[in-house]
């Protein structure tokens, strides 16, 4: 063979190589580039759908060290976002907790009594009564009203013995307007350490419910006496009910119930007793004399001599 046939031989298939290898390169390529752009496009298709796809795992830009400047913000897990895309909301401060301020010093062992007023403890009326206690001017829309207040029988002496034994709180539904002039008249000598009104209820299908735990007193050592058993559907368990009162002058179930009362002030944990009265399907004074026998206690009024 002649030396310009070999020359044109080995030129012809050392091009062949290149190409070949170009080629394969380029298949290389082009099936990585067509993997990535798969992988992307599923990428992009879950992320579309759900939040955790999103690449957490990217590092923040760098930033210049300064000794001013505030620390990354912090999960609700406790970890520092490393996302740069992360929103801190800012959340608003809290009300405040608890409805009663701290309790006074003489009041240290006592139970936490809460006291309702109208028809627990008086009855008031827009119509003239002859024979009102209190006659109390009260602002509505601009028209003052004249309440006629009346105070239910015995309910100084329940007062005042209740204040000795208890740490007392007056919760009404009632504004404000109308039930602390009425307060002012009816406890006149500081009774109630606190004085909770409509706006310290809570709105429950219709009616304004008083919620116990919100006091910011332990449960067990919490009594309600209430003749509206709406108002403690939240702790039925902690309810002393009593009674509606309107005009009765002959009645005498605030009188009767402070025997009651004498005893359970000694009680360590107010359940144990109420659990035994609750269910019986009456109310007020009548209960507890016929629960006399089976209470921890005997009151000295409701026992024979």
């Amino acid at each position: 063979m002649c030396w310009w046939k070999v020359q044109r031989l080995l030129r012809y298939y050392g091009n062949a190589r290149q190409i070949a290898a170009a080629a394969s390169c380029q298949t290389v390529a082009v099936s990585q580039s067509n993997s990535s752009l798969k992988k992307q496009r599923n990428r992009s298709f879950f992320s579309a759908f759900f939040c955790c796809f999103r690449d957490y795992n990217v590092e923040p830009p760098s930033t210049n060290n300064n000794t001013s400047s505030l620390p990354p913000p912090v999960e609700e897990n406790g970890t520092v976002p490393k996302c740069d895309q992360v929103q801190v909301i800012p959340i608003p401060s809290p009300p405040a907790k608890y409805l009663l301020p701290e309790m006074h010093i003489s009041d240290y062992g006592k139970k936490c009594v809460v006291i309702d007023l109208d028809e627990t403890l008086v009855h008031s009326s827009f119509k003239p009564i002859s024979n009102a206690d209190f006659i109390v001017p009260v602002e509505i829309d601009g028209t003052v009203h004249q309440v006629y207040v009346l105070k239910r029988p015995h309910v100084d002496e329940f007062l005042q013995k209740m204040g000795e034994l208890f740490e007392c709180v007056l919760f009404t539904a009632s504004l404000a307007k109308y039930a602390d002039p009425v307060a002012d008249l009816l406890d006149q000598w500081g009774v109630f350490r606190a004085r909770l009104f409509r706006e310290s209820c809570v709105f429950h299908r219709g009616n304004y419910v008083k919620d116990l735990s919100r006091l910011g007193r332990e449960l067990s050592n919490v009594i309600i006496v209430d003749n509206s058993p709406a108002s403690y559907i939240f702790h039925p368990e902690n309810a002393v009910p009593v009674q509606s009162w309107f005009d009765d002058m002959t009645d005498t179930e605030l009188l009767d119930l402070l025997p009651f009362f004498e005893g359970l002030s000694r009680e360590e944990d107010v359940y144990s007793v109420l659990q035994n009265l609750r269910g019986r399907g009456r109310c007020g004074a009548a209960l507890w004399r016929t629960a006399a026998p089976s209470l921890p206690f005997s009151p000295p009024l409701l026992t024979a001599p």
